[in-house]
């Protein structure tokens, strides 16, 4: 869901902006509302003066030149665009290359923001970046896309010299029944789906070679509100997997993003991740995936903590891994695109924030040390646009407003000189 690298880490023209402009640009359309009000209101009222009903329509039309006119000296007076320079090519440095992070700018539209963002994890020596790209968002009509939001995240991206791992899901209006949820797809829009996965994935070739089909399948809010279905999820992967590769044969086709539950079967929450992975090679998965993304989450212990199938902790993973293996899968990699330790100081499932930190590091060097097979750890979540006030705010790195959390500096200590606490 410490202060920083200031002025002299921008320093190489990487973002031409200053808090003067910004400020111009933050408060410029209430004031321009203010005033186009106060002008409608006046004038309306100089009309509606000289009779108690409906002025004439002539009177009306004689408001209009003077409105145009106001709108015009008010046009004129707006405030420079905001300029973003790119830059050139930066490089990650770091002692672990697993260390990634979810970025979660999705719904963040001002282009220095995103820069801003990248820029700071790029700076805490994290060289893996997973990203959302909602199918409604950018396919709004069959075959209309809107490619603007993801040209500016991908483009900064690279400029910044990440890696970046693109979940798509989310379902548009046109492509589901009415009264039904954005995650919900059924059989009929699985070729719709594939239709935009490759239209995607052949965009962004060589820029963005990892997708995610789908998030958390085994979750029922996240299967549109329905019974989990591990067959019907292969027939989503059955339809995609080919089209995607005959858009990027390069292109790495994660499966899953599962969420790690105790769910039984036939509860509508969903179902056991370690249950749902092997209904998923039952059902013939195998040969429509290159990778399978996983979520986990610490929750109260240690990233150390043995893992047991009646217990949700980071190294879950090893039993998915497991199940891999027990299938002859064992060739593919891991991603863990979601993890992570929350220190909010009431939520019950949350740890105190030297914890965090410690068990945050912990995990990344876990991963390094122990899973060869593990390519990425990307924390849950590096900054959202705006607070959500409540506990998903404390799993950030950074505020909204790009102030660095202690967890920030002290991953930053780890990635650029391997010591943690």
């Amino acid at each position: 869901m410490g202060a920083a690298r200031d002025a002299g880490a921008h320093a190489q023209g990487l973002r031409s902006l200053t808090t003067e402009t910004q400020a111009r640009g933050c408060f410029f359309l209430p004031k321009f509302l203010r005033i186009l009000r106060a002008f409608v209101v006046f004038h309306t009222s100089q009309l509606y003066r000289s009779s108690r009903f409906i002025p004439p329509l002539c009177s009306l039309r004689s408001l209009l030149p003077r409105l145009v006119v106001a709108l015009f000296i008010l046009w004129s007076l707006r405030p420079p665009p905001v300029l973003v320079v790119v830059g050139p090519p930066q490089k990650v440095v770091t002692v672990n290359p697993l260390v990634g992070v979810h970025t979660r700018l999705t719904d963040e539209v001002e282009e220095w923001k995103i820069q801003r963002t990248l820029q700071m994890v790029r700076e805490m020596g994290a060289p893996w970046i997973v990203e959302f790209f909602p199918w409604a968002y950018y396919e709004p009509a069959p075959g209309r896309y809107d490619w603007d939001h993801v040209d500016m995240v991908v483009r900064h991206a690279r400029a910044q010299g990440l890696t970046v791992i693109a979940r798509l899901g989310w379902v548009p209006q046109w492509a589901r029944p009415e009264e039904t949820t954005f995650t919900y797809l059924d059989a009929e829009g699985y070729e719709a789906f594939a239709d935009f996965v490759a239209a995607f994935v052949g965009r962004y070739r060589g820029r963005v070679d990892h997708v995610i089909i789908w998030n958390e399948p085994n979750l029922g809010f996240e299967w549109g509100y329905r019974p989990v279905d591990p067959a019907g999820y292969v027939e989503m992967l059955r339809a995609v997997y080919p089209a995607a590769h005959a858009a990027n044969p390069d292109v790495v086709v994660l499966a899953g993003a599962l969420a790690p539950t105790l769910e039984p079967p036939g509860s509508p929450a969903g179902l056991n991740d370690l249950d749902y992975l092997e209904g998923m090679y039952m059902a013939g998965a195998a040969p429509y995936f290159d990778g399978l993304a996983v979520h986990a989450y610490g929750l109260g212990f240690p990233p150390e903590a043995e893992p047991t199938p009646d217990v949700v902790n980071f190294r879950r993973v090893e039993l998915l891994r497991a199940v891999m293996e027990a299938y002859g899968d064992g060739d593919k990699p891991i991603y863990i695109t979601e993890a992570g330790w929350n220190d909010h100081p009431r939520w019950t499932r949350a740890v105190r924030p030297a914890q965090r930190i410690a068990y945050t590091i912990g995990a990344y060097e876990w991963a390094r040390r122990y899973w060869p097979w593990c390519r990425v750890v990307a924390m849950w979540a590096f900054r959202y646009p705006a607070p959500l006030h409540n506990y998903q705010d404390y799993y950030t790195f950074v505020t909204d407003d790009f102030r660095p959390k202690p967890i920030y500096s002290a991953v930053q200590a780890y990635t650029q000189t391997g010591k943690w606490p």
